[in-house]
């Protein structure tokens, strides 16, 4: 695992370099100032999942070539290993063309998420079987085609989910690194030292992207690369839980509540006003944090000083996703204490988001 993750590294670090250096200055296409979403001036390339597909690729091949010559690592990543990359190609594709012209709409991105779904169904045979609650599980067994929607969904919604997160420098990057390596944790606890090596590759790549996107900003994961880690970590989740009975349904489901809330949250907001859920504005949560919380900065140069507030809005999140992430590696196997810190994370982060709505935050938080 240290060869890939070295290997994944690197390869991830020099393509963004390369792609830093060859789009230095270049405009990004239709990508203006008029963006609710846009927090920096100047162009940043919007190209790091390029770099992070090229990563990823080179290691998980890797990965299957040491196996196929002996894998003195006992990573057993058989021939199979290599569908998942066929399964991640779709979407990540699909957020990399969005990333270069800015032109392919909602819709067609979530048809090729549900694609690269459907393909996690097909050639990876991947299914829900279990919730954890005995009603529910009986349900599933009577029908197995409710546990294959929700694969369907898992891996269509949460590339979505990452790609609302991704607001700030080292936001989406940072919280895919942190899940990625709770869920190698995990894995390795139960022995599955294939899935614990396709997610830790995942890590180490994340690793390589965010050497150039944070603090310093050079280079954005955009579209491309918030889709990959959604479905990479999507597929991984539910073939945890598929592959080991120990492992509770809702170990996942705690680990990806922020994300996964954001979105349903966000949802509901727009809806609430009449506007389609698909329309971009500046009311996530992250965006608030930046506007109310993180103001007490000060620079004569604009772009700097926006670049300074832009990196002092994620170590917030970072610590939000923290008090999820630590009590589903505490309580990996036990479904009512995720259940319960599920919910707990759901009633403080609406009141924290109304606190914040209403300018209710203490002195001390804002800086």
């Amino acid at each position: 695992m240290i060869w890939l993750t070295l290997i994944g590294f690197l390869v991830t670090g020099l393509s963004a370099a390369f792609i830093i250096r060859a789009l230095r200055g270049q405009r990004t296409p239709h990508y203006d100032e008029s963006k609710p979403q846009r927090f920096h001036i100047g162009e940043v390339p919007r190209l790091g999942g390029v770099a992070l597909l090229l990563g990823l690729s080179v290691s998980w091949i890797l990965g299957v070539v040491q196996t196929q010559q002996g894998d003195p690592g006992s990573l057993r990543l058989g021939i199979w290993a290599l569908w998942w990359l066929v399964a991640l190609l779709p979407a990540a594709l699909g957020g990399i063309v969005e990333d270069m012209t800015q032109r392919m709409t909602v819709r067609y991105r979530l048809v090729l998420t549900l694609i690269s779904g459907a393909c996690a169904i097909w050639l990876l045979g991947l299914n829900i079987q279990r919730l954890g609650v005995p009603w529910m599980d009986t349900m599933l067994i009577q029908a197995p085609w409710i546990g294959m929607g929700i694969v369907l969904l898992a891996v269509a919604g949460l590339p979505h989910a990452f790609n609302i997160i991704d607001g700030y420098n080292g936001l989406a990057g940072m919280v895919a690194l942190v899940i990625s390596l709770a869920l190698a944790h995990v894995c390795l606890q139960v022995n599955d030292r294939s899935l614990g090596s396709l997610i830790i590759c995942l890590a180490a790549v994340t690793g390589g992207f965010l050497v150039w996107n944070y603090p310093r900003g050079m280079l954005f994961a955009g579209d491309g690369g918030a889709y990959i880690w959604g479905v990479v970590i999507a597929m991984v989740s539910i073939s945890l839980v598929q592959r080991n009975p120990d492992v509770s349904p809702w170990f996942p489901v705690l680990l990806l509540i922020y994300p996964i809330w954001e979105t349903v949250f966000s949802i509901y907001r727009k809806l609430a006003r009449g506007d389609s859920p698909g329309m971009a504005d500046a009311l996530h949560f992250h965006q608030l944090i930046y506007r109310r919380i993180v103001i007490g900065v000060f620079h004569d140069d604009d772009s700097r000083r926006v670049l300074m507030r832009n990196n002092r809005t994620s170590p917030y999140l970072w610590a939000f996703t923290m008090l999820t992430v630590v009590p589903a590696i505490l309580f990996w196997n036990k479904t009512w204490v995720l259940m319960a810190f599920c919910g707990l994370f759901v009633v403080s982060y609406v009141v924290a988001y109304l606190c914040i709505v209403r300018f209710k935050v203490p002195t001390w938080m804002k800086r």
